[in-house]
C-alpha cells in the first residue's frame, strides 16, 4: 500500500507522521526544540534548530518504516503560520531568530500604519489587519533593527518565507525558494482576489519585493527531496517529491475534509483557529475575523475561508503545569478539573499576548476574576479549559453573524482537532456552550493529514476530493446537553470578564476596530 509523510513543524516541536492509503498513522516521531523570549512580549526560534528537529524526525520515521520506505510516494509539509525567517540565499543561514507568530514587537509599526489610514484599504486587499500577528510588521522590524539587512534584501542576497519556505529550501539543497497560497495570504502582503503579491501593500510598508518566494497552489510539485540535507547514508530512498503545502490551519481544514462552503473546523493547538469553508467567496467580516485562502488543491481554483484566531488556547495548559506547576503533566488537566462541579464563579481570560479575534487588543494583559476564600487550584484549572471553549464560542457567534450577512447559512456543526480537542471534558462544554454538535475524528492528526493528502492528490495516489471525503471518519459525537439559556448566562459571565481586562487598557491603546 502507498504510503505518504507529512512533516508538521509546530511552534513548540516538530514532528514527522507516516500515513497509509486510508489515513491510519503507521510510523511517527517529534522532538520538541527550544523557545526564546528575549523580552516580554518577544518570541523566538533559532531556525537551524527547527531544521535539525524536523530533519531528525524525519530520519527517525524512515528508519521506522525500514524496508517500507519504498512504498512512500510523497511528502507533504505543514507550518506555524506567519513566523517569519530571513536567510542568506548564498550559505542558507538566517541572519536572525525567526520571529514567532507570538512575537508582539511589531506592534509599534502596526500601529504607525494604522495612524496613516491603511488599514481599511490593507483589508479589503488581504482580508487581514495591521496586527504584529502577520509576517510584514515583523519584516519591518528586521529592516529597520538589523544593520545592512535592507540593502542586502533589495540586491537579491536573502531571501523570505514562512517556515514552510525555510523547510522546503533545506529540503531541496536549496535548489528552492517557494511557498504556496495558504502560507502567502497570512504574509499581509498578498492580494487575495488578484492572487499575487500586492505591490501596492509593499510600498506602502516599505518591504522590497527582491525577497518574496515563488508562490504556487497548495498541492503542486514543488520540488525534490535531496537525499544528502538527511546525513543518514544508510538510508536508501526513491525519489520522493515534495508535492503538497498549506499552512497549519488550513492544513487541518482539509484533513478534516471541509472541502466545502459552510463546513467549519476549531484546531485546538497552542492557540486555537476556527476555520468556516465560504467557496470562492472572498467573505467581509464586520465582527473582527480574517478572510484568508484555502489549501488549494491540484485543478481547483481559489476558495476561501473565514478564520478567527486566539493567541491563547492549549498554551493556557502550559501556563498551569510551567508558570503555576499545577499540574505536572498536560494530561492531569482533565482529572483535577473534573475534581470540581464548576469553576466556582471563576472567570480566566488568557490575554497572555494580548486578544486576538473578535477584539483584536494588543496591549490587553490576562486576568484572573471571581476568586474567593473558596476558590481552589481545581477550580482554576476548570476555567482555565473553559476560558479555551468560551474564546472559541465568541468566534463561532462572529463566524455566524459574518457567514449570515454574506448570504450564507450558519455552522451547523463543528469538526475538531488539535491535542486540546482529545479532553472530553472541553469538548462537552464547547458543545454546550454552541448548541451545536462538536464532532472528533478517529484521525486528531488533521494538519498532517491535510499535508498529506495535498501530497498524495498530486503525487495520483487519490484521484479526487470525494475520495478523501470518503476517508474521513467520525471518532465522538458531542452532543449539546444544556440549554440555551444556561449558555447564554455562561457568555454573558465571560463577557463580563473580557469588558474588565479591556477597562485596564489604556483608551489610546486601543486598536480600532477596522
Amino acid at each position: 500500500m502507498d504510503l505518504l509523510l507529512a512533516l508538521d513543524q509546530g511552534t513548540t516541536s516538530s514532528r514527522t507522521i507516516a500515513f497509509d492509503r486510508e489515513g491510519r498513522i503507521v510510523a511517527q516521531a517529534q522532538r520538541e526544540f527550544t523557545q526564546h523570549f528575549p523580552q516580554p512580549g518577544w518570541v523566538e526560534h533559532d531556525a537551524e534548530e527547527i531544521w535539525q528537529t524536523q530533519r531528525a524526525t524525519l530520519v527517525d520515521v524512515l528508519r521506522q518504516l525500514g524496508p517500507a520506505v519504498r512504498r512512500v510516494r510523497a511528502l507533504g509539509v505543514t507550518n506555524q503560520r506567519e513566523t517569519t525567517v530571513v536567510w542568506e540565499r548564498a550559505t542558507g543561514q538566517a541572519v536572525h531568530r525567526v520571529l514567532v507568530w507570538q512575537d508582539r514587537r511589531a506592534e509599534e509599526a502596526c500601529a504607525q500604519w494604522r495612524d496613516q489610514g491603511l488599514q481599511p484599504r490593507a483589508h479589503a486587499l488581504t482580508g487581514l489587519r495591521l496586527d504584529a500577528y502577520f509576517s510584514a510588521g515583523k519584516l519591518r522590524w528586521l529592516l529597520d533593527h538589523v544593520a545592512g539587512l535592507r540593502a542586502r534584501a533589495e540586491a537579491g542576497e536573502l531571501a523570505f518565507g514562512t517556515i514552510d519556505a525555510w523547510l522546503l529550501y533545506r529540503l531541496t539543497g536549496g535548489r528552492v525558494h517557494a511557498t504556496d497560497v495558504s502560507n502567502a495570504a497570512r504574509t499581509l502582503l498578498w492580494d487575495l482576489r488578484a492572487g499575487s503579491w500586492c505591490d501596492e501593500l509593499l510600498r506602502a510598508f516599505d518591504l522590497p519585493a527582491a525577497w518574496l518566494p515563488a508562490v504556487y497552489p497548495s498541492s503542486h510539485p514543488f520540488g525534490e527531496l535531496d537525499p544528502a540535507v538527511l546525513q543518514a547514508p544508510d538510508l536508501e530512498l526513491p525519489p520522493l517529491p515534495i508535492s503538497g503545502m498549506a499552512g497549519d490551519q488550513q492544513a487541518a481544514l482539509f484533513g478534516q475534509a471541509c472541502f466545502d462552503a459552510g463546513l467549519a473546523k476549531n484546531t485546538y493547538g497552542t492557540g486555537c483557529f476556527l476555520l468556516l469553508h465560504t467557496g470562492r467567496q472572498v467573505a467581509v467580516s464586520q465582527h473582527g475575523l480574517l478572510a484568508t485562502a484555502t489549501a488549494q488543491p491540484p485543478g481547483q481554483g481559489a476558495s476561501f475561508a473565514l478564520e478567527g484566531s486566539v493567541f491563547v488556547g492549549g498554551a493556557v495548559v502550559q501556563w498551569l503545569r510551567d508558570g503555576l506547576r499545577a499540574i505536572r503533566a498536560s494530561a492531569e488537566v482533565q482529572a483535577l478539573a473534573e475534581s470540581v462541579p464548576d469553576a466556582g464563579g471563576v472567570v480566566l481570560v488568557p490575554a497572555f499576548t494580548g486578544l486576538g479575534a473578535p477584539h483584536w487588543q494588543p496591549r490587553a494583559s490576562g486576568a484572573l476574576v471571581g476568586l474567593t476564600r473558596g476558590t481552589t487550584m481545581a477550580h482554576i484549572a476548570r476555567a482555565a479549559l473553559e476560558s479555551i471553549a468560551f474564546q472559541s464560542a465568541e468566534l463561532l457567534q462572529a463566524m455566524n453573524a459574518d457567514a449570515q450577512a454574506n448570504g450564507a447559512g450558519g455552522v451547523r456543526e463543528l469538526r475538531v482537532d488539535g491535542g486540546a480537542a482529545v479532553n472530553d471534558l472541553l469538548m462537552q462544554f464547547q458543545a454546550d456552550l454552541l448548541g451545536i454538535p462538536v464532532l472528533r475524528p478517529a484521525v486528531t492528526e488533521t494538519t498532517a493529514l491535510g499535508a498529506a493528502w495535498l501530497a498524495g492528490l498530486q503525487a495520483g495516489v487519490y484521484a479526487g476530493l470525494d475520495e478523501l471525503r470518503a476517508l474521513w471518519r467520525l471518532q465522538r459525537r458531542f452532543e449539546p446537553q444544556r440549554p440555551r439559556a444556561w449558555a447564554e448566562a455562561q457568555m454573558a459571565r465571560w463577557q463580563q470578564a473580557v469588558r474588565q481586562v479591556l477597562t485596564g487598557v489604556e483608551p489610546a491603546a486601543l486598536a480600532p476596530s477596522d
